[in-house]
């Protein structure tokens, strides 16, 4: 017979961010096949949906990361779009207005997807602490996990 016990006892803690120089490593790979794609299947002309594209990317890592990576994240994205989404492509610029505006987007995008990672792991814990049922209750073999 098999009999089924937890692993771990107690609360669960929250999840550890990804490291930083990690987080960064995903930004450039990812912003680098994102800006290839859209330049193939749009074109080059199409710089608002480069930075659309980018924007969930940000969001998207700053789900795993850390706020103090959030810039970085950002400035990464931007360099990909303003270097390969505008053309002439492979020449940076700086257009003071759009780019300010563009960089403002990507941080904003990193920081709501940290933040939004960061309640909800922050909600799970307080339900798990909150619903009464510690993690060893369910090593007396009433047959319930929580989970």
């Amino acid at each position: 017979m098999i009999e089924w016990k937890p692993l771990g006892t107690g609360a669960r803690p929250v999840p550890q961010p990804v490291a930083t120089p990690v987080v960064w490593a995903g930004a450039c790979v990812g912003a680098l096949v994102l800006v290839a794609l859209v330049n193939t299947v749009v074109g080059s002309y199409r710089p608002e949906l480069a930075l659309s594209a980018l924007s969930l990317l940000a969001a998207l890592l700053g789900l795993c990361a850390r706020f103090t990576a959030a810039p970085g994240t950002a400035l990464l994205c931007w360099l990909f779009l303003n270097g390969f989404a505008i053309p002439p492509a492979g020449a940076l610029t700086w257009a003071g207005h759009r780019d300010t505006t563009w960089l403002a987007c990507l941080f904003t995008a990193a920081l709501v997807g940290t933040a939004l990672a960061r309640l909800v792991h922050a909600r799970a814990a307080y339900r798990r602490l909150a619903s009464g049922h510690p993690g060893s209750d369910s090593a007396a073999g009433d047959g319930r996990y929580d989970s």
